[in-house]
């Protein structure tokens, strides 16, 4: 089949490898301009172009496409489909009717549940036991189109936002093959009731309340790994937590209720957590053991307690 393929992150790039594979035509790879990142701000591209300048793909960044030059460039591939990954670009309307099949998404949760940004995270931090992938019919309204497919993946006790995040994709780049394949499909109209919306995740969110409970501060752990991490302040060090585990315990919240080579036990608002991967600001992430060997952390004393 004759595609354009739209996407940015690495989520999207193994979905572009997988349709590529398959044996479609990417006549075009619509992808988000290159953008200044890390410590240096040097200014990189983003993993769908590297992945389609190695294939020798054309790649086409518009920073919008709502004006008229950028649509008449994707109307001038001539393409069957237009498969959207993690694009982070709005597809205005003109760009929804160009295609003979229309305008595909791959979109990482079970909808309605979790439409919008972040449904990784969201969907651990809410506690969700299973999720999934949808392909979806594109329409004008957030994530709200008819489902062509879908595909459920449970989220262990064990989940990061990266492990999930990686199992996810490659879910999603096999059902994407198997909707492609099937062109046209009978789409399914969305259910009306369980809609949830899964804003983006912002650093404002990384700080732990330890005034919360146990079981959903190691939630956000999880949830916010790797980005953009849980953090907590002790003795005025901004430290961030990768991995935590449930405990029994109980104290004020943010006292420092045991502090040993199995991990800092930190009191919340019901439970406690043991912090067993520590990062120091501007350091490597380190074991409980590690940590502590060049850090004294008092049992007793305590973290601060919120975010302000």
């Amino acid at each position: 089949m004759k595609l354009v393929f739209a996407g940015t992150p690495a989520f999207a790039a193994i979905a572009l490898r997988a349709v590529v594979a398959a044996g479609h035509e990417v006549v075009l790879v619509l992808t988000q301009p290159d953008r200044a990142s890390g410590r240096g701000m040097a200014v990189h591209a983003s993993a769908v172009k590297e992945l389609a300048s190695a294939a020798e793909i054309e790649v086409f960044q518009p920073p919008t496409l709502k004006d008229a030059a950028a649509q008449d460039r994707i109307r001038a591939a001539g393409a069957e489909v237009v498969v959207v990954a993690a694009y982070g670009l709005i597809l205005p309307q003109p760009v929804l009717d160009m295609p003979r099949f229309g305008c595909i998404n791959i979109h990482a949760s079970l909808l309605p549940r979790w439409r919008g940004a972040a449904p990784v995270q969201r969907a651990i931090l809410a506690g969700d036991t299973e999720t999934g992938v949808c392909i979806m019919q594109m329409d004008a309204g957030l994530d709200s189109g008819p489902v062509l497919l879908s595909a459920r993946q449970p989220i262990t006790m064990d989940d990061t936002a990266s492990t999930l995040h990686d199992r996810l994709a490659e879910q999603g780049a096999r059902i994407i093959v198997e909707v492609l394949a099937r062109l046209p499909m009978a789409a399914c109209p969305q259910a009306i009731s369980g809609i949830s919306y899964a804003a983006k995740v912002s650093k404002a969110e990384a700080p732990l309340d330890w005034r919360l409970p146990a079981v959903q501060l190691e939630r956000q752990v999880r949830a916010f790994n790797p980005y953009p991490g849980a953090t907590f302040s002790l003795d005025d060090n901004l430290l961030k937590v990768w991995r935590a585990e449930l405990v029994a315990g109980s104290g004020l919240p943010g006292e420092i209720l045991a502090a040993d080579q199995s991990g800092l036990v930190v009191a919340c608002g019901q439970g406690a957590l043991r912090l067993t991967e520590i990062q120091r600001a501007g350091g490597k992430r380190l074991s409980a053991a590690q940590f502590l060997f060049g850090t004294q952390v008092i049992e007793g004393s305590h973290c601060r307690l919120s975010p302000s």
